[in-house]
C-alpha cells in the first residue's frame, strides 16, 4: 500500500486512495471509578523506555498486547490514569488538565485528549 500511496501522490491521484482513520475506538473503554473519597485519576509519566529498543510505549485499544496498536508514546509524555486491569492502565493524554473530581457512578472516561491503555511497567506516577 506504502508504494501505491507514493505512486498515487507523484500522479496526482492521492485523493483516490482510502487513507488509515486517525483515530480508533476503543475496544475495551477506559472507565472513571466512582468513589467518594478519593480523586478518579492520577498523573503520571512515560519513563524507562531504552535507546536501544523500541524507543515507544504502544498505546493499545484494550488492555493487553493482542489488542490494536492506536498511537505511541514516549519518555516523558505525561498521561492521567484512570483505570487499570492487571498490568494494564487506562490512560487520557494529548491534554494538559483533566478533572480528578470524584463521580457518583462509574462512567467512561468523558475528558477530552486520547484514549487507550498502555503498559503500566513503563508509568511513573506523579501525582493522584
Amino acid at each position: 500500500m506504502r508504494n501505491l500511496r507514493a505512486i498515487a501522490l507523484v500522479a496526482g491521484l492521492s485523493g483516490l486512495l482510502p487513507t488509515p482513520a486517525l483515530s480508533q475506538a476503543l475496544d475495551v473503554p477506559v472507565i472513571e471509578h466512582a468513589d467518594e473519597d478519593f480523586d478518579t485519576c492520577a498523573l503520571g509519566r512515560v519513563t524507562g523506555l531504552k535507546a536501544d529498543g523500541d524507543r515507544f510505549l504502544a498505546v493499545r485499544s484494550g488492555p493487553g498486547s493482542d489488542y490494536t496498536k492506536l498511537d505511541e508514546l514516549h519518555n516523558g509524555d505525561k498521561v492521567w490514569l484512570f483505570d487499570q486491569k492487571g498490568k494494564w492502565i487506562g490512560v487520557v493524554y494529548g491534554v494538559e488538565e483533566v478533572s480528578c473530581s470524584p463521580v457518583v457512578k462509574d462512567r467512561p472516561v468523558p475528558h477530552e485528549g486520547k484514549k487507550g491503555w498502555v503498559h503500566g511497567n513503563w508509568i511513573e506516577i506523579l501525582a493522584g
